[in-house]
C-alpha cells in the first residue's frame, strides 16, 4: 500500500475504512485525492467486503478544490471513482458527518447505504458560479429522482439529514452515528465476497446502465464548464477576494 497525502486508511479485516483527509482546504477533491481513493478502492476489489468511505468531523468533503481550478481539470477520473463506489464488488458505506457540498455530494450518492449524523447537511452550489453537478447528477437522479436532484440543484442551499433522509439520499441518521455505524457493520459484515460480488453484478446489470451511458455527457458538459471564461472569472474572484458571484460585478 503506497504512502497517500489526502486520505487516510485503515484496516478491519475485510474492511477498509477511508477517510478523506484534507482539512486544510476543508476535505475538498484535487486530482491526487481521485487518484489516491481510486488506487485504494482498485485494491479492494480483490478481498474487500465493506468500504466505510469517512471525512472530517465538521465537512465530510466541500466539492472541488477551487484553487486547482486553472489546472488540467479530470473529470473522467472523478466520474469513474464515483461509478467505482457505485459499481465495485464491495459494500460502499458514506458515514457522514458535517458539510457535505458539490461533489462531496456525487460521493454519498455513489455509496450503497448512507449514514450521517444530526449535524449533516448536503448542497449544490455550482449554479452559483456558472457551473452545474456535471459529474454528480447521474448518480444523484439514481439515488434520489430526478425531482429532488433538480430542486437541490436549483436552489444551490443546503438541506438538512432530515430532509435528506426523506429524498433518500441518507438511509438512516441518528446523534451517535459512530454507534449506528457499529450496529450496520456488525450485519453487513457477515456478508461473503462472493455473494457481494454476484448481488452488485445483478443489480448493474437492472439499473447501472444508466451511469455508463451518462458519463460521455457528462465529461462532456464538465470540460465545456471549466473551460469558460466567465465562469473561470467568477471563480477566481471568490478565491482572491471572497466575493460571491453577485457581489463582485462579474457579468451574468
Amino acid at each position: 500500500m503506497m504512502k497517500y497525502t489526502t486520505i487516510q486508511v485503515r484496516f478491519d479485516g475485510t474492511i477498509c475504512f477511508l477517510k478523506l483527509y484534507r482539512p486544510e482546504s476543508g476535505n475538498t477533491i484535487n486530482d491526487v485525492l481521485i487518484d489516491e481513493c481510486t488506487d485504494v478502492l482498485k485494491s479492494c476489489e480483490k478481498e474487500m467486503t465493506i468500504v466505510v468511505l469517512e471525512g472530517l468531523p465538521e465537512v465530510f468533503c466541500f466539492g472541488a478544490d477551487f484553487k486547482q481550478i486553472q489546472e488540467a481539470q479530470r473529470p473522467e477520473n472523478l466520474y469513474d471513482l464515483f461509478r467505482l463506489l457505485s459499481h465495485g464488488s464491495f459494500i460502499s458505506v458514506a458515514h457522514v458527518k458535517g458539510k457535505v457540498n458539490a461533489g462531496g455530494v456525487g460521493f454519498v450518492a455513489a455509496c450503497d447505504i448512507v449514514l450521517a449524523d444530526e449535524k449533516a447537511t448536503f448542497g449544490l452550489s455550482e449554479l452559483l458560479f456558472g457551473l452545474f453537478p456535471a459529474c454528480v447528477l447521474p448518480f444523484l437522479i439514481r439515488k434520489i429522482g430526478y425531482q429532488h436532484a433538480h430542486y437541490m440543484t436549483l436552489m444551490n442551499k443546503a438541506i438538512s439529514v432530515q430532509q435528506a433522509a426523506k429524498y433518500g439520499l441518507v438511509d438512516m441518521y441518528e446523534a451517535d452515528s459512530e454507534n449506528l455505524l457499529k450496529k450496520h457493520l456488525l450485519h453487513l459484515r457477515r456478508l461473503s465476497k462472493k455473494t457481494i460480488s454476484e448481488y452488485k453484478n445483478y443489480t448493474r446489470s437492472l439499473m447501472g446502465h444508466h451511469l455508463d451511458e451518462s458519463r460521455t455527457l457528462a465529461i462532456k458538459a464538465n470540460r465545456a464548464m471549466f473551460e469558460d471564461k466567465d465562469n473561470l472569472h467568477k471563480i477566481s474572484d471568490f478565491i482572491i477576494n471572497g466575493n460571491l458571484p453577485w457581489q463582485g460585478g462579474v457579468s451574468q
